[in-house]
């Protein structure tokens, strides 16, 4: 059960990532919040090494996978990411944020390996920052004024991708940090999916009324 839930969770992430990468190139935007995708670039990018240079398993290399799909995403926020802000952000102030967020979300995951040992930073900063992208993305919802880089295949892949690790290390390894943080996400998860197939079930009225 363990093994399939890992494999749920590990499918349902790279989906994301994959259509991440599609809405934001269509959309001209990213489909990522720029502190979630910088705090989970951080993350697979540490992890995925040491995967490399240690024993690989089936998580580690879902974590390589990961981490060269957030490549691409990446990308995308460089490319787009300026219009998104207002007009008296530069192109420098942009890229200065840019550099500060990655430097920070590396920082923070370093910070959790020192404090936890690698198995409990890894879970624990994992969560945390899962439960930040849930809040993450409804405020992006809110910011662009409905669906525009963001897709229903994100928001629900994302909720699955959440739940199956929740019921693992939450569950399975009776942790009640894990599955308080866990179950939150699927509280914020539902609240956009919600959010996102409304605005989907809005739009043809909305576009009749105008014609």
């Amino acid at each position: 059960m363990v093994l399939f839930l890992t494999v749920v969770s590990g499918i349902a992430w790279t989906a994301v990532y994959i259509d991440a990468i599609r809405i934001g190139f269509r959309d001209r935007s990213y489909a990522i919040p720029a502190a979630a995708l910088g705090l989970n670039f951080a993350w697979e990018s540490i992890y995925a090494t040491r995967s490399a240079v240690t024993a690989l398993s089936v998580q580690g290399v879902i974590n390589i996978v990961w981490a060269l799909a957030d490549v691409v995403i990446l990308y995308t926020f460089f490319r787009f990411g300026r219009s998104e802000l207002p007009a008296w952000v530069t192109r420098k102030l942009f890229l200065g944020w840019a550099l500060l967020l990655g430097v920070a979300s590396f920082a923070v995951q370093l910070l959790f390996v020192a404090e936890f040992d690698w198995e409990a930073a890894s879970r624990y900063s994992a969560f945390l920052q899962n439960l930040l992208m849930s809040g993450l993305f409804i405020a992006m919802f809110a910011a662009r004024g409905g669906t525009r880089g963001q897709s229903l295949l994100i928001a629900v892949a994302k909720w699955i991708g959440t739940l199956a690790p929740t019921i693992v290390f939450g569950w399975f390894g009776n942790s009640p940090l894990v599955l308080g943080v866990g179950a939150l996400c699927s509280i914020f998860d539902l609240v956009y999916i919600g959010l996102l197939w409304r605005a989907r079930a809005v739009a043809p009225v909305r576009a009749a009324l105008r014609s």
